[in-house]
């Protein structure tokens, strides 16, 4: 006997149909107490800044506190298993990156399952990653850096922040796409890797556009594209990718709101309409693009639609690389 059933069997049909009237009535009071967002990443980092930045929104929409739970390591698995098995009433959100995306196929034993667990609720910023070389480099075009490599295969290396980030990823995809052969160099993070490309030890790269602009305004690295669907505010001289002669090929960080699967669609909506809002403020539209990044939102429906195309973007480059973490 089902839950409906016997709930009808002992207390009657009022006791059933009461169920849903209950529901209405907590999704119509949410929130009516604080609200946790957990990051997987530690404070200052960008996924962090974001949280921060959309919280102090959701605190004045809602006239509730939105406050932020920093659970970094593990790739940002250690945030994510957590946030996944949280009780699924909306008091429990979860700040998700590209890295679940990519670790869904990264990691051969993931204690989550990023499109079953969660509920999207808008995607909140995107920001992309731009191709640069080192100075030294003759190539001033993405088609030169293509025909540079091809006249001198395994000879250029490409710096990464670590085996299996979306740099390393986003380098395997360019080897794919053009045919060339470049030498992978992986660092352990963004910050040593851009310095050592700065210094010359390593010629390509793909950064952070907010990683790289500084480095790019002061002739210490060339920016051959940016990956992305339009050129940067910030750099507007700057072609895209597809621009420059390779159609469809966009590597963005994004950042996105979730709640864990279960959550009441009452209190999916009531949250999405929120970041709908929240996207279009000034000073958050500011607050992003001094991040070199976009603010943006999305239906769950379209992020869910994203989020699976990520995720087979990325598993066909980890399983052609035959790069997998345990």
């Amino acid at each position: 006997m089902d839950r409906r059933t016997l709930l009808k069997s002992s207390f009657g049909v009022g006791a059933a149909v009461a169920l849903p009237s209950f529901a209405q009535s907590a999704a119509a009071s949410y929130p009516n107490r604080t609200v946790k967002v957990i990051v997987a990443f530690g404070p200052g980092g960008s996924t962090d800044l974001t949280a921060r930045a959309v919280n102090s929104k959701l605190s004045q929409i809602f006239s509730q506190s939105f406050i932020v739970d920093n659970k970094p390591g593990g790739g940002s698995n250690i945030g994510a298993e957590m946030a996944a098995r949280s009780v699924p009433d909306g008091y429990t959100l979860f700040l998700g990156t590209i890295s679940n995306a990519v670790n869904m196929s990264l990691y051969k034993d993931l204690r989550y399952d990023f499109l079953k667990d969660f509920s999207p609720i808008s995607m909140l910023s995107t920001a992309p990653a731009v191709l640069v070389v080192h100075p030294s480099v003759t190539a001033k075009t993405v088609k030169e850096l293509i025909a540079l490599a091809k006249s001198k295969p395994g000879v250029l290396n490409y710096a990464s922040s670590g085996s299996g980030t979306t740099p390393h990823l986003a380098g395997e995809m360019l080897k794919q796409r053009t045919g060339i052969d470049m030498v992978h160099v992986a660092y352990k993070g963004a910050a040593p890797a851009l310095q050592d490309q700065i210094a010359g030890v390593t010629q390509v790269g793909f950064v952070t556009a907010l990683s790289a602009i500084p480095s790019i305004q002061a002739g210490h690295l060339r920016a051959l594209g940016v990956a992305a669907s339009k050129r940067l505010t910030l750099l507007p001289d700057l072609p895209t990718l597809a621009e420059a002669g390779l159609p469809d090929f966009e590597i963005t960080s994004w950042n996105g709101l979730f709640a864990p699967a279960g959550t009441d669609p009452a209190i999916i909506q009531k949250l999405n309409a929120a970041c709908v809002e929240i996207s279009k403020m000034a000073d958050v539209q500011k607050t992003f693009s001094d991040q070199a990044a976009m603010s943006i939102s999305t239906t769950p429906e379209q992020f869910r639609a994203h989020i699976v195309r990520e995720i087979k973007v990325w598993g066909d480059v980890i399983r052609s690389v035959g790069v997998q973490q345990i």
